[in-house]
This record gives structure tokens, sequence and C-alpha cells, in this order.
């Protein structure tokens, strides 16, 4: 659960200090509560005492923002007052989707390989931003239907587009199979159509909670196809006139797009070659106006700087990381690669090409069956960096929908400095790590609180020989994650303070340690304030200082310990 952002707070908690008369007696409490009233003009009455121990004080209904802080103001100046807090308003939290397929989405949600996008759900679903899949085109679907936006067709050359003509406002996919081998040039091979775009769309923004197919990862934002790929792939102009057209930019003899995309995903490339001058100058109007740029690494297992678009500046290039959290034995990687995303992996290198042996480790997602033209809808799981790319793209749109005012750059920043470690291997470099979809919308949202708010346990807890023992703070009513300046005070009283390894545990249960034991430290007592960079961690939550004696002959008990925002 988590606190409504604007509900009005209607009461407060006082924790009185330990060994005073209003911790033990409601009498005191009532009588402090009365004098609290008349100091701040307000209409408070003790309404009761918690399991905790503390006070429950009501402010005689919706109090504003400045009756709650002169309240709280008045009873934190008391020195006989340990804490006092807002008691907040909370609600449910995103429960898992009901689509039919949600449990083929180990992407989504398996703590080795997938991205922990349920957890950002609650915060962020992709509303009021539309992204852009430069790509194939759209093939009906009704798992996606309701998020698909008018796009555009690119592919200038009627042959290639399949339609009857070159340019025109209507992104269906006509498909790009291909007849015969050599039809596309030497090496090329007869293929059916792959109907790429839609499954790329579907992980971004597959309809969600509709008792039907997969879950999309910004599930409430919109898709606009623009159809750049046909027979035998697209072209560099047309690909470079899709990126400014998508983004808001003005295309010679094409209306102005009425629904600019403030993210870009392009599954594309596979060109040994430089950034053309056409890609970039593309992307850097796209990126001034605002758009966020993603894109594919590539499927050559090489180093991406060689291949385009993955090595022009201004996009976020992602590599394709397999179940268990190493790279993809197909991915290229290297130091252009900004981070990495599941992209699934059917077969190992040493397998024959073409084997699937383990369909269900690649991405489910949104397809249709026709070998050519459109048939049926269906799906399917792919692999490759495609289908990482859109991974990425769907966390821009949460990330945009969850703080507006983001800038490209800050949204690839919090993409990357919220990346976490493969739990695999990765030859060659693939970024910053996987990306994690919860812990990089916290970071966006995270609000500093006030400077010296401060939460205090000044409940004594004894501290045997060799034994643990910890003490609790459960803090509430702050906004975002801990500071990267967290002040942990602590008054621990203790003969022989070598004895003691000190620690602080966060709600998620990561342990930073505070004090180390030392059996030459003979001195009394651990009296110090200690910073810790909190910042990766949720502020909301119980925290615990965890006090460990590891020798015999000496005790003492924490007599209490704080955490200043």
């Amino acid at each position: 659960m988590r606190a409504l952002p604007n509900a009005p707070v209607e009461k407060v908690i006082v924790t009185y200090k330990s060994r005073t008369p209003e911790a033990g007696s409601n009498t005191a409490a009532k009588s402090d509560t009365a004098e609290k009233a008349a100091k701040t003009g307000e209409k408070l009455s003790f309404e009761r005492r918690l399991a905790g121990g503390g006070a429950l004080v009501n402010l005689g209904g919706k109090a504003t923002k400045q009756d709650v802080t002169e309240v709280m103001n008045a009873f934190r100046a008391d020195p006989a007052v340990a804490s006092v807090e807002p008691d907040i308003r909370a609600y449910a939290m995103a429960v898992t989707p009901d689509d039919t397929d949600y449990a083929k989405q180990w992407d989504l949600f398996e703590p080795t390989g997938g991205m922990n996008v349920p957890a950002a759900w609650d915060k962020a679903t992709g509303s009021g931003v539309t992204v852009a899949v430069i790509d194939t085109g759209y093939a009906a679907h009704s798992d996606l239907a309701a998020n698909v936006i008018p796009g555009y067709d690119f592919i200038s050359t009627a042959a290639d587009a399949r339609d009857g003509n070159g340019r025109d406002a209507d992104s269906k996919d006509e498909g790009d199979w291909n007849a015969t081998d050599g039809e596309c040039g030497t090496g090329s091979t007869a293929s059916n159509s792959s109907w790429h775009g839609t499954h790329v769309a579907g992980t971004i923004a597959a309809v969600t909670n509709n008792t039907k197919g997969i879950a999309g990862i910004a599930y409430n934002a919109k898709i606009e196809p623009v159809r750049v790929l046909g027979k035998c792939g697209g072209s560099s102009s047309d690909i470079a006139d899709a990126i400014t057209w998508a983004s808001g930019g003005t295309v010679p003899g094409v209306p102005a797009n009425p629904n600019p995309a403030k993210v870009i995903n392009m599954s594309l490339g596979g060109a040994s070659a430089t950034c053309p001058s056409v890609y970039q100058t593309a992307i850097n109007g796209a990126v001034s106006r605002g758009t966020t740029v993603v894109v594919a690494a590539g499927n050559s297992n090489a180093n991406a700087s060689g291949f385009t678009p993955a090595n022009c500046t201004g996009v976020i290039t992602v590599a394709s990381t397999n179940r268990a959290g190493s790279r993809s034995y197909y991915s290229n990687y290297g130091t252009i690669v900004d981070v990495a995303a599941p992209g699934g992996e059917t077969r190992n290198a040493t397998d024959t090409p073409g084997t699937v042996t383990t369909p269900e480790n690649a991405i489910y997602s949104t397809l249709n069956s026709g070998l050519t033209t459109q048939s049926t809808e269906t799906y399917k799981p792919y692999q490759g960096t495609s289908m990482a790319a859109p991974h990425i793209a769907g966390l821009a749109a949460l990330l945009k929908s969850a703080k507006s005012t983001l800038t490209p750059a800050e949204i690839e920043s919090a993409i990357k400095n919220n990346a976490r470690p493969l739990p695999g291997t990765c030859t060659g470099g693939c970024g910053t790590g996987i990306a994690d979809a919860a812990k990089s919308v916290n970071a966006v949202l995270n609000t500093t609180p006030p400077s010296g708010t401060v939460f205090t346990n000044a409940t004594d807890v004894q501290i045997p020989d060799n034994t643990t023992v910890t003490s609790s703070i459960n803090v509430t009513g702050v906004t975002g994650n801990a500071p990267a300046t967290l002040k942990v005070g602590v008054d621990i009283k203790h003969t022989w303070r070598g004895d003691l390894v000190v620690d602080l545990v966060a709600p998620d249960g990561t342990v930073r340690n505070l004090k180390t034991s030392s059996s030459s430290d003979s001195a009394d007592n651990v009296i110090a304030t200690y910073t810790v960079d909190a910042s990766s961690e949720v502020a909301n939550g119980t925290w615990k200082l965890r006090v460990q004696d590891v020798a015999t002959g000496d005790t003492g008990y924490i007599d209490s310990w704080s955490l200043t925002f």
C-alpha cells in the first residue's frame, strides 16, 4: 500500500519518550493534548492509545496543511515527545493483471531476468504518452486496438510498400515477405511476413486487465505506428523522415503529425556502417523537440559501434538479455550500449541455426497468423534486440507519464542509473545493466522531505551478551526515495563498545553497516551520527537498527536512535 498524495490529514500519531507520564498514562496524554490545543488554537482531542504505544490525536476535522504543520511543530517542540507523524490514508496497490497469458511474460516480473515492471504500475502506466513504433506498420489486433492511434506510411516506393502507392496516411502492415532467395540482394532468403511492428507494439502497450492475451509495459500509453519497413526492408531516407514526423517535425509533402510522440522505438538496423548524417540530423531534431529515441543494439554478436542506428548519438542503445540474466548469445555489445533489457533466447549459441528448443524463454507478444498478408490475430514468442528495445521504450513512457517535465537526457539517465547488474554474464559490455522499471520510476518521483524531518525511537532495547537485537522506526508521509545523506543518530549505552556491530536495515532488507566490532576498543557507549547514502531506497516503510553483541562480559541497551531526512 502507499499514501494518497493529496489525502487530507485529520489525525496525528504522537509517540512519547519512554519513562514520561504521557507514554504510560492516557490521562496524562489527554492533558498534554489539551495543552497543545490551547497553544495552537486547534480543536485537538486524544482519541486512543495505539498498539505500539503511540497516542492518536484527532485534529477536529479536515485541517489545512498549515494547521497540521503548526500542531506537529508544537508536539515536536515538547522534549517529552519522541516523534509525531500524520495518520495518512492508503489504498490498494496495483495487482497482478488478469490477462490470460500474463504468466508467460517472465520478462516483466521474474526476479532473475525480468525488469521489475509490476512494481512500477501503482505509480505510472503510461497515461498521456504517445510512443511511435517506427517499424513494419500495424496488423489489426484486438489486444492492441484500443491503444493504437493513426500513424503514417513513409515507404516512398510503391513496390516496396505493396499498397499500390507511396507514402500515405494508412500505416497498415502490408507484409514484409520475400518470395525467393536473392530477391533482396545477395545472401537474402525467402521469408514470410514478420508482423514485427505489431509484436513490438504489444510489448510496449498491449491493453491490460482485459482478461485476454498479454499485458503491456506502459499499458495506458498510445501506440503510433509509423511504417518504414516493407519488402526488402526500408531506406534511411524514409526512416529519417519518419523520425522527424513522429517527433512533431516538418516533412515536405506530409501533413503535420497531430499527436507527436514523446518516445520513439526503432527496433531496426543491421547495416554495418557509421551513423548516416540523415539519421543523426533527424535524431537530433527529435531529441530537441523532447522525444526520447530508443534503438536496438543489433543481433550480430558483435560490437554495436559498427552498426547503425545503434551507433548514432542521442539515442538509448539497448542490448538483449536472456531469462537467466546473461547477454543473449546473438546480442551486440560494447561501450556504446547504454542499457540491457529482456530480449529472450530460444536456443544455445552452439545449436543449429533456426533451432527453437525453448520458446518459453523468448518474448511473448501480439502477432498475426498470415504468412504473407494479414490473417487472424495471434500471439507468438520472438527473440532479438528488437524485443529488448521496446521494453526500454515502454519504460521511457512510464517515466514520462510519471513526471511530464522529464527531458530525453533525464529519462536516459534515470534508466541507466537505476539499472541492476546482470545476474549472469555479458562479454563485451551491456551498458549499466538490466533496466529496473520500478526503481527508475521511484527515482524520478523522489521528493526530498523538508530538511530536518526526524523520526525517532526512544524505547530502550536491552542488549544481552552474544545476541542480536533490533529497534524499528516506521517512516510514513515521505514521498519517493530516502536522501543520499540520510543521517542515522545512534545512542547506545554499553560498556566496551568494541563488542558491538551496528547495522541499518532498510525496509527492503538491504543492510548498511554503520559500525564494526573491535577487540581493542574498550571505551563505553556508541553515541554517533552516521551519514548513509540511501537514495536507492524507498523512504516509507520500517527501518531497523540492528545491534549485535559479539562477546561476553559486557551488556547494555539501545537508548534511542533516529533518522533525519
